[in-house]
């Protein structure tokens, strides 16, 4: 019972984790045309940095935060930023038939609910839902800001990052420990047992792009990054999207086949993933997530008749 309980956990991660993607590709389009490309120039490296230092001032803002005892600020901001990426993506969805001036309001308060919901009854479905509709936004709107090239850079500096913050300093654990006190979408939550229930959830190790840090035997629930969704992702929005390659004709979908080549990559970096956890130790996600997306990205744009020099963005 238990085993079945585990593989039915373990379908459930990789559902979310395609959840995340095909809805990433779906929003490449509808962001292009809504005009959300946020940088003039998609093809230089140094957005890349600009965003992964923007990453590195912002786990230390959250660190003093727990710290200081400052939860409910940094709970604020990410229940805030719900709604902001809720409210982009669901104006490029939902048909306009209801608005006032020029306020979408349907999709208003649709970014209003999700907010509310977070800071009403914050459990699991709750939490995952909005990671569902925050991931697969912010992974289409970087996915068309950021080039192949600048893509790749970002997923090979932050697999490093997240080893290190990992392995090395151990500072993502605290992390992870933080977030899962204040209950909000930066977590995926996939439960095994039927009767789980995360605002029951007390004191647990978690550990980045993960679970919770105990053993197969007796696991409540699998805790994932929601960063471990999105960050590969933008690989595979940003190749929809960049890369010359013929669509492979799927309705609603910006599909093309390096960026199907990612996602397989990136579901067989899943899946070695959760088999490491389920040994029982807290293990990076990027490395093998990041690492699988570049492969299979590489793989799917050398099928389709690309050069690695132009696979790679040079």
């Amino acid at each position: 019972m238990e085993q079945r309980r585990l593989i039915v956990a373990v379908a459930g991660t990789v559902a979310l984790f395609l959840t995340i993607q095909f809805g990433a590709l779906a929003l490449v389009e509808p962001f292009q045309s809504a005009g959300l490309q946020a940088v003039e120039n998609p093809e230089d490296p140094t957005n890349s940095f600009l965003y992964i230092g923007a990453i590195l001032v912002a786990t230390g803002l959250m660190l003093a935060a727990f710290k200081f005892d400052l939860q409910w600020l940094i709970r604020g901001m990410v229940i805030l930023a719900s709604v902001l990426l809720s409210w982009y993506v669901l104006v490029v969805v939902v048909p306009p038939v209801l608005t006032v001036g020029d306020v979408h309001l349907l999709a208003a308060l649709g970014a209003l609910a999700i907010g509310a919901g977070l800071a009403v009854h914050p459990e699991w479905y709750v939490i995952d839902a909005a990671g569902v509709v925050m991931g697969a936004g912010a992974a289409g709107l970087f996915g068309i800001t950021f080039g192949i090239l600048p893509a790749l850079v970002l997923l090979v500096v932050l697999a490093v990052y997240d080893a290190i913050s990992v392995y090395g300093t151990k500072h993502m654990l605290s992390l992870a420990d933080g977030v899962m006190e204040i209950k909000v979408p930066v977590l995926l939550i996939v439960p095994v047992s039927p009767d789980y229930s995360f605002l029951d959830e007390g004191e647990s190790e978690a550990s980045d792009g993960s679970t919770d840090g105990d053993d197969g035997e007796g696991r409540d629930a699998f805790f994932i990054g929601l960063g471990d969704a999105v960050i590969p992702t933008i690989l595979i929005a940003s190749a929809a999207f960049f890369v010359p390659a013929p669509s492979l004709e799927v309705p609603g979908v910006a599909l093309t086949l390096p960026a199907l080549g990612g996602i397989v990559g990136m579901l067989a970096g899943l899946l070695v993933l959760l088999w490491m956890v389920l040994q029982g130790r807290a293990h990076a996600g990027l490395p093998l997530l990041n690492g699988g997306t570049i492969a299979g990205y590489l793989l799917g744009a050398l099928a389709s008749g690309l050069t690695l020099t132009q696979a790679i963005g040079l």
